[in-house]
């Protein structure tokens, strides 16, 4: 066939392309005869010369590798009767370029690109699909075994300073108000920032996030020093069940958004900077006397207000009690709500998911990857130093005993 495009005894369109898939079929086939012959140490027809000597040649099975000059049609050698089973290293190499493939495509699908846009991405010089929409779909499961390893492993190798605890919703055809899918990140005593956990449940209620919280525990998790939820009444409970040592802290963004819904837009402004000096007070004393004068100024105007600012005011000024360059980091759960912003928009081209494991599969694949480019928390010593005394007190032990455990801060 190389030799009839070659003399123009062929007409082709695509002379050039034709010319290298033939060619690389060609060598392709050359180079797996040459590796059989190799293994089985004896040309074609050539009778064992030694008595070590043994194994024959078994025929060919067929096989097809997708390339980007077309789809290449071999036949892989095969051997029997041998002490060791043959294995074409050339098609090792190019079931790694398969691999490379599925690779890319699990990572645009994570990206956003639907199966669809895969598929037409992905094609050959024809224009003909590297990969079928269905195909995709296979590959992509990969992130769902993975994601059945990140819920299994144990927890007890993290310890954890600051937990963070968030929820996010997404539409799947058997849920008519959508799913919500509960996340779990932390920052750990050496500084790295975790994506500790993710759970699909029907809705934010106790029960939900209890089980959240138990199944962690169960996989060793240990008391934080400091875990920070939104308003959620369920978390909260789960928190003071679970996790009964560590201090309750509330997300500042989420609080502001609630005092700014209390006022007139005209006075939002003011109302929510008076708030943000309570908040982000350098420590706790002067953050109290800020407090009674926020109450004191709005009180007989805007009862509503004071009320929301009243309520969870202990867990929103606990941030004070830990290292001032922490503070920033613990007083929203603003990581977890930016990668949840970029989960939806990679989520957003698929208006709703098939099912469950469909919807855990992408959000899983979005977080972890969003996870992994964190930043660490600077942690020197007279931080850890803060943060062990914390935990004394927490553990009712002695500082000197908490130093002496190998990690800095475990209980």
């Amino acid at each position: 066939m190389i030799e009839q495009l070659v003399t123009g005894e062929c007409e082709t369109e695509d002379f050039v392309s034709q010319l290298l898939k033939l060619g690389a079929e060609k060598i392709l086939q050359e180079t797996m005869e040459q590796e059989r012959t190799e293994f089985l140490a004896r040309d074609w027809y050539a009778r064992n010369r030694t008595k070590d000597s043994t194994g024959y040649r078994n025929g060919y099975q067929d096989r097809s590798v997708k390339t980007a000059v077309g789809t290449l049609a071999l036949k892989k050698p095969r051997v029997r009767e041998t002490e060791e089973s043959f294995e074409s290293q050339v098609l090792q190499r190019l079931d790694a370029i398969d691999q490379r493939l599925a690779q890319l495509t699990i990572e645009m699908y994570t990206r956003g690109l639907s199966t669809r846009d895969i598929e037409e991405t992905l094609v050959d010089h024809a224009g003909q699909p590297l990969v079928s929409r269905s195909r995709v779909s296979r590959i992509t499961e990969a992130l769902t075994a993975e994601y059945k390893d990140f819920i299994a492993r144990d927890l007890a190798q993290y310890d954890v300073v600051s937990l963070f605890v968030d929820g996010v919703y997404e539409a799947i055809r058997s849920y008519t108000n959508n799913q919500a899918i509960l996340a779990a990140w932390a920052i750990c005593s050496d500084g790295t920032k975790v994506l500790l956990h993710l759970a699909a449940v029907q809705s934010e209620s106790t029960d939900a996030w209890n089980t959240f919280f138990a199944e962690r525990v169960n996989r060793g998790l240990r008391q934080p020093l400091f875990i920070i939820s939104d308003g959620n009444q369920g978390a909260h409970a789960a928190i003071a069940r679970y996790c009964p040592q560590s201090k309750r802290g509330r997300c500042i963004a989420h609080k502001l958004r609630n005092l700014s819904a209390k006022v007139p837009p005209d006075v939002q402004e003011q109302v929510l900077a008076d708030a943000k000096a309570v908040y982000y007070a350098p420590n706790r004393e002067a953050a109290d006397l800020l407090a009674a004068r926020f109450i004191e100024a709005y009180s007989d105007q805007y009862p509503a207000l004071i009320r929301s600012f009243e309520e969870d005011l202990e867990a929103c000024l606990a941030p004070l009690a830990f290292p001032q360059k922490h503070r920033k980091y613990i007083r929203t759960t603003n990581l977890l709500e930016r990668a949840f912003e970029e989960e939806k928009r990679r989520t957003k081209v698929i208006p709703q998911h098939i099912n469950e494991q469909g919807a855990l599969k992408l959000v899983y694949g979005v977080l972890i990857r969003t996870a992994r480019r964190w930043n660490r928390v600077s942690m020197d010593e007279p931080a850890l130093a803060t943060l062990r005394k914390i935990r004394a007190i927490m553990s009712q032990i002695d500082v000197e005993e908490v130093q002496q455990i190998s990690l800095p801060l475990a209980a």
